[in-house]
């Protein structure tokens, strides 16, 4: 069963929202986010990239970056920017993304729920980043952006998330620059409430879509400070974290494409005859050719897409692992072929997030900067929860989820 329970929200006032709403912090660096925090002194990017309040080059894991974080969280409730609700109440979130909607419900989640292995990992985080996400959250004593999870299918959540997105709602914009549209309605009724928390706690698991280094970081700063107050009870603010919980049957996982900055020593030619030993390898040609079915890929290599379709026999369709495409590609091409190493560390190789379109692997090969480009046929949600119902993990850079939660609608306080 997955605990949950409504929270204080703190968040802009409605005439403010589109002032203070921001990317989430890992989806740009640091001279673009002063990019598009120039001019306004509300945006969330003071608080989630301090680094900006400094001069160019500043060390952004400094304490003093930190330290400034939490002094901007600070000034931004003070100004009347940031407000805290006064009663506990659960939120809906929606996005729009090319004309398709997904409805997701603002919850705080239970640690011990990640601690326990009932809110399921499907990747590997990394020590470093854990730890960057951990000192945001202790300086700031908040959770300032939420994590993406993703629920089993629910006939009564969705009529009752229905039910609410019927009326007007709180929040309702477009982002600038890439055009999705954002909407956010306030659940306060005791009764709903009531029946969100009893649905999630006949749910055997929770999954993390996105965010398994936030999840982390929360979730390990809470167990710190039971560990550190003598007079823990565990229904203390702490004990929760902020997630947008999403149904699976509503999200889309995108390609997640790999290139290459050379071919390991071989000619064009030659690697098309080694590729030829476990894939049908059929060319196409000048225009783009995307993959149109699990074990279909795209090869993109001196100035020619082709077709590459996985032989009988080079995978297993009962491993959760060994089915997936990453899975093959990784294995048979980039290891195998390419010579590549660890893929979370190899400098030869970079990732692309298909919302860039297979225009941008073709560009990166034409520039000369890389060598080849390989574009994958997105992973399901049945595949990924599968993975984490098994307690495996997916190989690095398998999922790509968009549209991106937007950061500083709302924010969740630990005390």
């Amino acid at each position: 069963m997955a605990i949950i329970k409504p929270f204080k929200g703190i968040r802009p006032p409605k005439a403010l929202v589109e002032k203070v709403q921001s990317r989430p912090y890992d989806v740009l660096n640091s001279d673009e986010a002063r990019a598009e925090a120039e001019g306004n002194e509300m945006s969330l990017y003071h608080i989630i990239k301090p680094e900006i309040d400094f001069p160019v080059g500043t060390d952004e894991h400094a304490p003093r970056v930190y330290d400034k974080a939490a002094e901007n969280f600070a000034h931004f409730q003070e100004k009347g920017w940031l407000v805290q609700d006064e009663k506990e109440q659960y939120y809906v979130y929606a996005q729009t993304m090319n004309g398709k909607t997904q409805y997701g419900l603002v919850v705080c989640a239970y640690v011990d729920d990640y601690l326990n292995g009932v809110i399921k990992k499907h990747e590997l985080t990394r020590a470093d980043k854990e730890e960057d996400r951990m000192k945001h959250v202790r300086v700031n004593n908040a959770n300032i952006e939420p994590v993406f999870f993703a629920y089993p299918d629910n006939e009564a959540l969705d009529a009752l998330v229905a039910r609410y997105t019927s009326e007007a709602p709180e929040y309702d914009y477009v982002a600038q620059g890439d055009g999705f549209r954002h909407q956010l309605w306030v659940i306060d009724d005791e009764a709903d409430m009531a029946a969100i928390t009893e649905a999630f706690a006949q749910m055997p698991a929770l999954y993390i879509a996105d965010g398994h280094h936030r999840s982390a970081a929360a979730a390990l700063v809470g167990a710190e400070k039971a560990r550190q107050n003598p007079n823990h009870v565990g229904d203390e603010e702490y004990n929760y974290f902020m997630a947008v919980c999403f149904p699976a049957g509503q999200l889309t996982i995108i390609d997640y494409n790999r290139v290459v900055k050379d071919l390991n020593g071989l000619t064009p030619e030659e690697l098309l005859d080694k590729l030829a030993e476990n894939f049908v390898v059929e060319p196409k040609g000048e225009e783009i050719y995307k993959p149109c079915a699990l074990h279909n890929f795209s090869l993109y290599v001196d100035g020619q897409w082709y077709s590459l379709t996985a032989k009988e026999g080079t995978y297993d369709d009962n491993d959760p692992i060994g089915v997936l495409d990453v899975t093959i590609s990784s294995n048979l091409i980039l290891h195998d072929i390419l010579g590549l190493g660890d893929l979370r560390k190899d400098k030869r190789i970079d990732f692309v997030g298909g919302i860039r379109g297979l225009g941008e692997l073709k560009r990166r090969v034409d520039s000369g900067e890389m060598k080849m480009a390989l574009a994958l046929y997105p992973v399901s949600m049945k595949q990924l929860m599968d993975i984490a119902d098994t307690g495996n993990i997916m190989p690095p850079k398998t999922t790509w989820f968009e549209p991106k939660l937007r950061s500083g609608l709302v924010i969740h306080k630990l005390d």
